[in-house]
């Protein structure tokens, strides 16, 4: 199936002096399309080719490609005096002779007229348009052709026919509105080869980013202005117009022949301005569309390959890469560059081995890229010589750069915001492309300044993203996936976008006696000083818990620290002790939303029953704890009320769907929280932060725990250590026993020495790690010392600190414990 395009061709342009006012010519003409494979031959004939050349699909599919398009120039091979192919002289584009790309191939669109002879001696005026194809599939170039045969005759209303249809001038309208686009975007996958869908929608993508083929042509005598720079003029028709305009600036007389020229000299400057202002328009909107740097820079670099450009290397300096601070000071010689984007249009692979994305690199100051980075202005190589490629290579050890970069044009552009330059663009084009000239470079210089503002704005965003993120970090602590007795996982989600920092946090600490302490809180507000506040009270509640505070004691000191803080923020609290030794949970709660515990007996879930309390802050308000039974495998779910909570919806139907998405049953603990998370995050309207935490409850089996109360006789410690030595053969850990029995002899030998009435209690729990405890009725806390050559004590800690993987001491109601931890073996 064929399709062809129309468009209103009058660009808008003012009418040359003298010369009629346009009257643009629409038409529709049917395309024929051919497909080349990278051996040069025919591997697709559509129905329209077999029309436009009277040549059956089974003849054509199969043979050289020059043999049968009139594509000159661009298929290597094709006979420039073939007398097949009769080009028309003074046509404004390619022609016979134009040389393609260095390695024989065409590298970007290209376009051309011939009168050729079909069989049955007929002459057919062909206008032909060639898309170089890329990618992993076989096809090389793709031929769209049509016959302007059927725009011929003469009008209705007189016209001049025959001399309009001299005039038709193809071009490559990139994203150009125009009617019948729409349906031609969608239709086109049709006409192409039968093929997979991947590999045809491959390569309609490439003819839609490069442009649909378009038949212009007016009534009047001007050419029209296509707008792909990349097509080179006449040299013979430049000529001329340089003449006439030369001659209208001297004040002669222009001949007739010329006159024309004259007209279409001043139209084309004012076009070539014009395409310019909508070139950089049209970049405009194409750049900036999101405030991640990688994703600007990808854009920035795609705005301008081919357009404007056939290849397009982007380079950063090494701060604005890592989403710092603004750089300081004039680059130099020592200033490193990332290479973070590379566009072109060559063939795959050409660059990537040579110039990988991703080098980092100085540039030496006798190089054009030191010049512009450090004067911050465009610097325009018309061709880069072999001197220049030579000096250029030398950067680059054991690879060779000249052959991709000698006898092609070049721009260097700065990007550069608040007058400090960020990066630079290097811009090269083909060499059989014009160079780039003086309206190039103005046109790149204002393409950079407003790549560089978009730049800059993403550099700042990834800046105060990246400080928000690690403030955030730095205040939630990373928690262990095990501690004692139980499994903990945890999620936190910020409220919004910007600035990820709040005032949500959730905390595990480590407690005597195998236990553990579970925190969550929630400073009321947002932004950095609510995130400022939960950091001194996460400080605060760890401090406290190593203290092993009760929980109401907990919160009533915490509510006495944030009263001497300032009244600005209160803050809700719930503390729960979890003790896997007894199996319960102690737990006291400052105005938080009760947790859900989830039995593993029945699978049932509920929100425990505490007393409310009044949040933190609020002061002269009691706090009580109660005490619940767990048994091992039972999950206790806390979190805060960003949630649950969505506006005009009451929280009880948020705690309903907590306990019922906590019930769930998962792999894993992770897998858990994220069940949850998707449950309550379904609802949408979500615009507080969360905080969760999830623990499964192992507790720690009874034989998996001994205990011996010793008497206050120094002969006791002995006694300790062979008791200690006998249990951990029973156990299986005899290779602990020496370490243990050595780290068990120090603390009881302290113990009886300091305690005054009550026995000495040694304990030893087996659970991820090996638990020694010593209980005695001695307030004051033991420290480490510096023992000298000739000190009797003193020097029991430092062992214990040597050996234990840790170690450490705390208050009781009745005197203190002192702790060490031995490693296990994995089991």
């Amino acid at each position: 199936m064929d399709h062809g395009t129309e468009r209103d061709t009058s660009h808008g342009r003012p009418a040359g002096r003298g010369a009629p006012p346009p009257d643009p010519v629409t038409g529709r003409v049917p395309l024929a399309v051919v497909v080349v494979d990278r051996d040069g031959l025919v591997s697709h004939w559509s129905s329209g080719a077999r029309r436009l050349f009277r040549l059956p699909r089974q003849e054509a599919v199969g043979r050289p490609a020059p043999d049968l398009l009139p594509v000159t120039g661009v298929l290597p091979g094709a006979a420039d005096d073939d007398a097949s192919y009769d080009a028309y002289a003074d046509y404004d584009g390619l022609g016979p002779g134009l040389e393609s790309s260095l390695d024989g191939r065409l590298s970007y669109p290209a376009a051309g007229r011939a009168r050729l002879t079909v069989p049955a001696a007929r002459r057919v005026d062909v206008l032909w348009w060639a898309y170089p194809l890329v990618g992993p599939g076989p096809e090389r170039l793709l031929v769209l052709a049509a016959d302007a045969e059927g725009l011929r005759g003469d009008r209705a209303d007189g016209g001049a026919g025959a001399a309009s249809a001299e005039r038709i001038a193809p071009g490559f309208a990139l994203h150009t509105d125009f009617p019948g686009a729409e349906e031609l975007a969608r239709r086109l996958p049709e006409i192409l080869p039968s093929m997979s869908v991947g590999e045809s929608a491959r390569i309609v993508a490439q003819v839609l980013e490069l442009g649909y083929p378009v038949l212009e042509f007016s009534q009047s005598d001007r050419v029209p202005v296509t707008p792909d720079w990349g097509v080179p003029r006449r040299a013979e028709r430049k000529a001329r117009r340089e003449r006439a305009a030369r001659a209208l600036a001297a004040g002669e007389p222009v001949p007739d022949d010329l006159r024309d020229e004259a007209e279409d000299a001043e139209d084309l400057e004012y076009a070539a301005v014009r395409e310019r202002l909508e070139f950089l328009n049209e970049v405009s909107g194409r750049i900036g569309t999101s405030l991640d740097l990688a994703r600007t820079i990808g854009e920035v670099s795609r705005a301008v390959v081919p357009r404007f450009t056939d290849v397009a290397g982007t380079y950063l300096r090494e701060q604005v890469v890592a989403g710092e601070g603004f750089p300081d000071g004039v680059p130099d010689t020592t200033t490193m560059w990332h290479r973070v984007a590379l566009e072109h249009t060559d063939e795959p692979g050409r660059w990537d081995d040579v110039v990988p994305v991703g080098e980092a690199m100085p540039f030496p100051a006798h190089t054009p890229f030191f010049q512009c980075m450090t004067s911050g202005e465009p610097v325009l190589v018309p061709r880069v010589t072999e001197e220049m490629g030579h000096a250029v290579a030398s950067q680059f050890e054991k690879r060779d750069i000249r052959p991709l970069i000698t006898g092609r044009s070049m721009l260097l552009v700065p990007l550069k915001a608040r007058q400090v330059v960020l990066g630079f663009m290097i811009l090269l084009r083909h060499p059989e492309r014009p160079v780039f000239n003086d309206m190039d470079r103005v046109t790149g210089a204002e393409l950079a300044a407003r790549a560089g503002l978009v730049l800059d704005n993403a550099r700042m965003y990834t800046y105060q993203e990246n400080a928000a993120e690690t403030l955030q970090d730095s205040m939630l602590p990373h928690i262990p996936d095990r501690m004692a007795g139980c499994d903990i996982a945890t999620r936190y989600l910020p409220g919004t976008l910007l600035g990820r920092v709040g005032g949500d946090w959730f905390d595990a600490v480590k407690l005597p006696g195998a236990r553990t302490a579970l925190v969550v809180g929630d400073v009321m507000g947002h932004g950095l000083n609510s995130a400022a506040m939960m950091g001194q009270l996460r400080t605060a509640v760890q401090t406290m818990a190593g203290l092993d505070l009760p929980p109401a004691q907990l919160l009533r000191k915490l509510d006495d620290l944030a009263q001497r803080l300032g009244d600005t923020h209160l803050a809700t609290c719930l503390y729960a002790v979890y003790d896997p030794v007894a199996g319960e949970l102690h737990l006291a709660n400052a105005g938080h939303i009760p947790p859900v515990l989830v039995r593993a007996a029945d699978g049932g879930s509920e929100l425990i029953d505490l007393p409310t309390g009044a949040p933190i802050g609020v002061g002269g308000v009691p706090f009580e704890s109660v005490r619940v039974p767990v048994e091992p495998g039972d999950r206790l779910v806390m979190c805060t009320d960003g949630l649950v909570e969505m506006r005009g919806e009451d929280i009880g139907v948020g705690l309903a769907t907590l306990c019922e998405s906590a019930a769930h049953p998962a792999a894993s603990m992770d897998d858990a929280c994220d069940t949850v998370i998707r449950a309550l995050g379904a609802r949408g309207g979500r615009k507080d932060d969360v905080a969760l935490l999830m623990t499964r409850l192992r507790g720690v089996e009874p034989d998996a725990v001994a205990e011996w109360r010793l008497a206050l006789d120094p002969a006791e410690a002995g006694r300790a250590r062979a008791a200690v030595r006998e249990q951990l053969h029973d156990w299986g850990l005899g290779k602990q026993a020496a370490a243990a029995e050595l780290l068990v002899g120090e603390l009881v030998t302290n113990a009886l020495r300091h305690s005054r009435t009550r026995p000495v209690v040694l304990r030893l729990v087996r659970a991820d790690t090996l638990l020694c405890e010593v209980d005695d009725d001695d307030h004051e806390l033991p420290a480490l010392k510096a023992a000298g050559p000739l000190d009797e004590a003193g020097r029991g800690l430092r062992v214990v600190s040597t050996l234990a993987r840790e170690w450490g001491a705390s208050r009781t109601r009745t005197g203190k414990t002192v702790w060490c931890e031995l490693a296990l073996p994995r089991r």
